[in-house]
């Protein structure tokens, strides 16, 4: 029996994708995950889908694969190639996986194991845990295989706004909280947590992400729209920079050789700073909040953002801002 419909997109894609895109990440070869949420009467609904040509996102019927999930979604992530694992609205970690040529998604395990929305997902580096963090305080760490968590924490005092695993250690992760505190884990010790003096005082870190390369650095943003970049050997001496005007929704690091940081926010501005903390690019395309941010790994000088308003934008960096050696230098 064929997967595909008289339309031309997978049986078990939505017809319709919701209006708020939420959360936007590439895989490897450079096919675009995406999740969609909109609210419906009292309760909001979602969905996830996949785009092998990102430049089609976001159009249902040119979809490789998409699915309805029983409530709105906060976060997705990769997990090696073929798994989706997605943070519910409705305290669920859920894990998909591609199956028939990638046309198909198939749900392989949803665990109610948090009290309240999950607000934020990260996979290690070896795709076998992740990590999660919720509004009802906690974080925990998964073993994807046995589909549990191993372990789960309540350092925090309120809702855990972003967590971030560190790339090749796969003990080590980030998170941070409406209680205004970045919390730095290693799940060898027996206190994992160390609380890391990043924002300003009274200042809420919205987002953190760990650097590609260096894993004692890593960038937070706040609900003031400031951006840190932080040096765990010293971190009293941050680079600071005031970009936007309003929460920082989402920030990634590029794959150049001195990585960029581009960062979206509630201000529906774009923007990309250098390894010095200045802004070599700046967007306002958008039309309300930017909530998505992800760098394509197939050309290294674009990314893609998403937001509030369904806009799937695809962004260049100019020449003259490339960190990248010239091709006869490279020579």
């Amino acid at each position: 029996m064929s997967s595909d419909s008289p339309w031309g997109s997978p049986v078990r894609a939505p017809a319709c994708m919701e209006v708020h895109l939420g959360a936007v990440r590439y895989r490897t070869d450079g096919a675009l995950l995406m999740a969609a949420s909109s609210l419906n009467s009292r309760t909001w609904g979602g969905s996830i889908w996949v785009f092998k040509d990102p430049l089609r996102a976001p159009n249902e019927s040119l979809c490789t694969a998409g699915v309805q999930t029983e409530a709105g979604v906060v976060d997705v992530a990769w997990v090696l190639e073929k798994g989706i694992l997605v943070a519910s609205d409705s305290g669920a970690v859920e894990l998909w996986e591609l199956l028939d040529n990638e046309s198909l998604l198939v749900n392989k395990f949803s665990k109610y194991e948090h009290d309240d929305m999950v607000t934020s997902l990260s996979v290690f580096t070896g795709g076998s845990q992740a990590v999660s963090g919720s509004k009802d305080f906690s974080v925990k760490v998964w073993d994807l295989s046995q589909k549990t968590p191993l372990k789960s924490y309540k350092a925090h005092s309120s809702f855990v706004n972003c967590v971030s695993t560190c790339p090749g250690k796969e003990t080590m992760f980030l998170s941070c909280s409406e209680d205004g505190r970045v919390l730095l884990w290693d799940t060898r010790n027996a206190k994992p947590a160390k609380r890391i003096d990043v924002c300003a005082s009274h200042s809420i870190p919205t987002y953190v992400t760990w650097h590609p390369v260096e894993d004692d650095t890593f960038a937070c943003g706040d609900e003031n729209g400031n951006i840190y970049v932080v040096n765990l050997k010293n971190s009293d001496s941050a680079q600071t920079a005031s970009i936007h005007s309003r929460p920082i929704t989402g920030l990634a690091y590029s794959n150049h050789s001195s990585p960029l940081l581009a960062s979206v926010s509630e201000d529906c501005s774009v923007v990309v700073l250098n390894s010095e903390s200045s802004v070599i690019f700046k967007d306002e395309s958008h039309r309300d909040f930017v909530t998505g941010v992800a760098w394509s790994p197939v050309s290294v000088d674009s990314f893609t953002t998403v937001g509030w308003d369904h806009k799937v934008l695809h962004h260049s960096i100019p020449k003259e801002n490339n960190p990248e050696p010239k091709a006869e230098e490279k020579a």
